[in-house]
């Protein structure tokens, strides 16, 4: 009977490490990011008289949905587990987008939703100097700098390394199923409400948006 743990051995950490060499997950990961702030979602809100009321609610909604995503593939077990890794954030992030889309939406700020405003709200948490000359707050405004194909390459790669450490974190869970499922499902409760306070304090604020000058 193999003992229950909550770490995992050296031999295991190395076999971890092998698998995300050999799947490739960083560059997926990047790649995933800019699929991610490309496919803007739509959104059903309206204009709320209350924007910070219904943003709460949909906050709560969105995070219980994320949790339960990504609870249930840390469910998956051992070192096959790390392939359900990319799918589990990829189902987050499309919950967090459209959260994103909806707290905009019930600010009246949907028409406005760019590829920068879901890019900030997603990952500033996680990594705010990579995202430092994207999204820039003077006093109560925010300046939204329109950024190049290349810059969003650029700043994907940069984040695709951060959350691979993360995601390699969660692939711990695997080992624990039953326990590693429900510090992975809090996190992902907990990254979802990070997401959302940063787009409230965005579209709550007036934007001002810095169109990419062409060469």
């Amino acid at each position: 009977m193999r003992k229950h743990a909550t770490s995992i051995s050296a031999d295991e950490a190395a076999e971890l490490a092998v698998l995300a060499k050999r799947t490739g997950i960083s560059g997926r990961v990047a790649d995933a990011i800019l699929d991610a702030i490309g496919a803007i979602p739509g959104s059903e809100e309206v204009g709320s008289a209350t924007p910070h009321a219904r943003a709460n609610a949909l906050t709560k909604r969105a995070a219980s949905s994320a949790a339960t995503i990504s609870g249930t593939a840390a469910m998956v077990p051992g070192p096959w587990g790390v392939l359900s890794l990319l799918p589990d954030i990829i189902g987050v992030w499309k919950v967090q987008s459209q959260l994103v889309a909806d707290i905009a939406a019930a600010y009246g700020k949907s028409a406005s939703l760019t590829k920068e405003h879901m890019l900030y709200c997603l990952f500033k948490h996680m990594a705010s100097q990579a995202l430092r000359d994207v999204v820039v707050r003077a006093g109560e405004r925010f300046l939204v700098r329109r950024t190049s194909l290349g810059v969003l390459q650029k700043i994907s790669t940069v984040l695709g390394v951060k959350v691979t450490q993360r995601v390699m974190g969660k692939a711990v869970a695997r080992y624990v199923p039953i326990a590693g499922a429900l510090g992975v499902a809090a996190y992902a409760f907990y990254d979802t409400r990070k997401v959302a306070a940063t787009a409230i304090e965005l579209f709550s604020s007036d934007v001002v948006i810095e169109e990419l000058e062409e060469a």
